[in-house]
């Protein structure tokens, strides 16, 4: 069996100190970039294999963070991991991801995991009906949580998200302001905050406009494409239909678009759509989607910031930062409605 490779084995063959290539593999600045490079390049021709439980014993930090979501297949999610891994990556940190689909119980059991490896902190989209005492476990575990696009009743330690409400809002003004006077709203759930909240928005536009509410303009589903897709018949069939919709996201709004497509109907001409999130497919589906830029992005980059900040032993914020969302107007939602 072949002798494992030392940090000692590179320091002799380069005629170098084991604490100067131990600094090296880090990228510390304490050592010149010529030099790392020579200690990189014959660590990978020596194949060394770093140990990062021996450097977690030294540090007490296993370089680990834990990134827990519902969905990671939704391109909502996969636009804050983007925006988290970059910016771990730039602070040398490894992320272990898992998809909780609200599911609880595998929630619990990633937190479990991540307090067995001595994680160095958790990013966590709660899933549905997360009790308080859950994140309170893993604090008291020396596991610090940073929450993003949810939030859980009872926990006051930061998260990260945009102003739902206000968005929602945005987006139904923008039907009232193009002459629509009856809107649903399709998707979500008042289970979650963020359903809690865009149903919110949407209420406060109607009562603002003096448009009352109808109970059957409100479909409640998942955040999916199949979601939209299958409210579209039951959308169809209410008395009166609504000219326009309000869609919970952009993937039950494209779902959607795909239904009234399939029943005779133009998305954007006989019927206006806005989603929201601002997902990429957004700009390029048939029509353009009009949306709101949910600023995903900047809620991950925040949240892994925080997080590192923390852990450098900064003050943590205990109060939700929000991101503001911005309307973005399409063809979806431009069409002649009283002709």
């Amino acid at each position: 069996m072949a002798q494992k490779v030392k940090l000692s084995t590179i320091a002799e063959a380069l005629g170098l100190s084991t604490a100067t290539v131990s600094l090296a593999l880090r990228d510390s600045p304490l050592v010149a970039e010529v030099t790392r490079e020579r200690i990189k390049a014959e660590a990978i021709a020596s194949g060394y294999i770093y140990n990062r439980r021996a450097a977690s014993l030294r540090t007490s930090k296993s370089g680990i963070v834990g990134v827990c979501v519902h969905d990671i297949m939704n391109p909502f999610f996969g636009e804050i991991l983007i925006a988290i891994e970059r910016e771990l990556d730039r602070n040398r940190q490894t992320f272990i991801l898992c998809n909780h689909y609200d599911d609880l119980s595998k929630q619990r059991s990633f937190i479990d995991t991540m307090l067995q490896l001595g994680a160095d902190g958790l990013i966590l989209s709660p899933a549905i009906g997360t009790p308080a005492s859950d994140l309170e476990l893993a604090e008291s575990n020396e596991l610090p949580v940073v929450l993003i696009a949810r939030t859980v009743e009872g926990w006051d330690a930061g998260s990260f998200r945009g102003d739902d409400s206000v968005g929602m809002a945005m987006a139904v003004r923008h039907l009232i302001g193009e002459g629509h006077k009856r809107i649903a709203f399709i998707g979500g759930t008042e289970l979650t905050s963020t359903g809690r909240l865009r149903e919110a928005g949407y209420l406060r536009a109607l009562e603002e406009a003096g448009i009352e509410f109808r109970p059957e303009w409100r479909i409640a589903g998942p955040r999916s494409r199949h979601s939209g897709f299958d409210a579209a018949p039951k959308f169809l069939a209410i008395d009166e239909r609504p000219t326009a919709v309000c869609c919970f996201s952009d993937l039950v709004a494209l779902g959607l678009m795909y239904g009234l497509s399939r029943a005779g109907l133009r998305p954007g001409i006989d019927i206006a759509v806005t989603g929201y999130d601002d997902i990429d497919e957004a700009a390029i589906a048939t029509p353009p989607l009009t949306t709101v830029a949910n600023g995903q992005k900047e809620v991950g980059r925040r949240a892994a910031s925080a997080l590192l900040a923390r852990l450098g032993g900064s003050a943590f914020a205990t109060s939700e930062e929000l991101i503001s969302p911005e309307l973005k107007v399409r063809l979806s939602s431009a069409f002649d409605w009283s002709a």
